[in-house]
């Protein structure tokens, strides 16, 4: 006789490890890497108004609906539009090529900051603001950038592989709150720079 076993599913331990996955998600390394240049480079105060906009109409909307969906269905992306007919089967299908898209490119820029990370501790700052020469060296080094690409690869496998509680939340109690004491370390440190006011 056959025994079925269901499959437990892993689920967040509270509301506060949730909302600290979902913003790490949603901040990405777009709004730490770009954000300030594009910001500098198309108006600075236009353009924050502008993306801040975008964020809390588009961007909360969209959270809001994939998290309502979770929730309701328990089902993958896929399933998830499914049940509400076949027909929008192909919107979660769409939702869940995202990530195969995306995910080379994380990686090799994941590749660059473990890469910067590793010589600012062991080479010290100086070493990296030269100017542009340290990221020109490196980048056209492809054996290199493969090498810190696969360590980045594996650190991330390692976090995942230790599960929702074990591995992401346990990543994010650390990482999260040393995000936002970096950001707001650079910004006042950005504001003491001349020519920052204008």
């Amino acid at each position: 006789m056959a025994s079925t076993h269901a499959h437990a599913r892993s689920a967040w331990s509270g509301k506060w490890a949730f909302i600290l996955a979902a913003a790490a998600s949603a901040v990405g390394l777009g709004n730490m890497w770009r954000f300030p240049y594009l910001a500098a480079k198309y108006g600075g105060g236009t353009f924050l108004l502008t993306y801040l906009v975008l964020v809390f109409t588009f961007g909360v909307s969209l959270l809001l609906l994939e998290t309502a969906l979770g929730r309701k269905t328990g089902q993958s992306a896929i399933g998830a539009f499914k049940q509400f007919g076949k027909k929008y089967a192909f919107i979660g299908v769409l939702a869940s090529t995202v990530p195969f898209i995306i995910t080379p490119y994380y990686c090799i820029i994941g590749g660059w900051v473990t890469k910067y990370a590793a010589a600012y501790l062991i080479n010290g700052p100086e070493a990296l603001a030269d100017g542009g020469d340290f990221f020109t060296g490196f980048i056209s080094s492809n054996t290199e950038s493969f090498l810190w690409m696969l360590l980045f690869m594996a650190i991330v496998f390692i976090v995942v592989s230790l599960g929702v509680k074990g591995g992401i939340e346990k990543a994010n109690l650390v990482m999260m709150p040393a995000l936002i004491v970096m950001a707001v370390g650079i910004a006042l440190y950005t504001l003491t720079m001349p020519g920052a006011i204008d």
